[in-house]
């Protein structure tokens, strides 16, 4: 019985593998070789319908995120200021669980008053975990959740791991195609605001 059972087992991944050499040659004729591959074929061949190995081709292929995927956080810069949200005021600090957010806030040179902007913003991904707590607690939508996962070195002691401004920044149109649903529930809301102060 249980040799029966390995030799049903391996039919099922040597069927497997002979179907997707009759796969490739039927899409060999659709439009020439490696055509199987392409990132147009990537739906078929993760579809019901697709036949023979299933691997998705990484790096060449890559299957879309979710929207909902949180990758590390990233600074959200103002079309209309061209500068970043953030007010430096250090609720993202205090929510995050690892300690990996440091944040020094800009003063005015003149009159040495603390200004509502960063004057030095770091994360450090190399113990981020990405929990999002910063996105979430964040008061003006300063911080969201990006979709960059491929993030390696060689070494963590050189400072490739710890992000400043200069990375973190990121335009509003970024936010915009990654997470539309959210961008589109922030821009509604943005609205219901300004109609409810104009009203007034």
């Amino acid at each position: 019985m249980y040799g029966w059972g390995i030799v049903k087992s391996l039919s099922v991944t040597f069927g497997r593998f002979v179907t997707t050499f009759v796969d490739d040659i039927r899409w060999f004729f659709r439009g020439g070789f490696g055509k199987r591959y392409s990132p147009e074929a990537l739906p078929i061949r993760q579809s019901p319908k697709g036949r023979g190995v299933f691997t998705v081709q990484y790096p060449k292929e890559k299957l879309p995120l979710p929207e909902n995927y949180r990758g590390f956080p990233f600074q959200v810069v103002d079309p209309e200021t061209g500068t970043t949200r953030c007010t430096a005021c250090g609720i993202c600090a205090q929510a995050c669980p690892t300690q990996c957010i440091w944040i020094v806030r800009a003063t005015d040179p003149e009159t040495g008053k603390a200004r509502r902007e960063p004057a030095e913003f770091y994360v450090d991904i190399s113990i981020c975990m990405s929990c999002g707590f910063c996105a979430e607690f964040c008061p003006f939508g300063a911080i969201k959740m990006g979709h960059n996962y491929e993030i390696t070195a060689y070494r963590r002691d050189n400072g490739e791991f710890l992000w400043g401004l200069d990375r973190l920044q990121k335009p509003l149109a970024y936010h915009a195609a990654i997470h539309p649903t959210e961008y589109q529930a922030e821009q509604a809301k943005a609205k219901r605001k300004r109609d409810k102060r104009d009203k007034k």
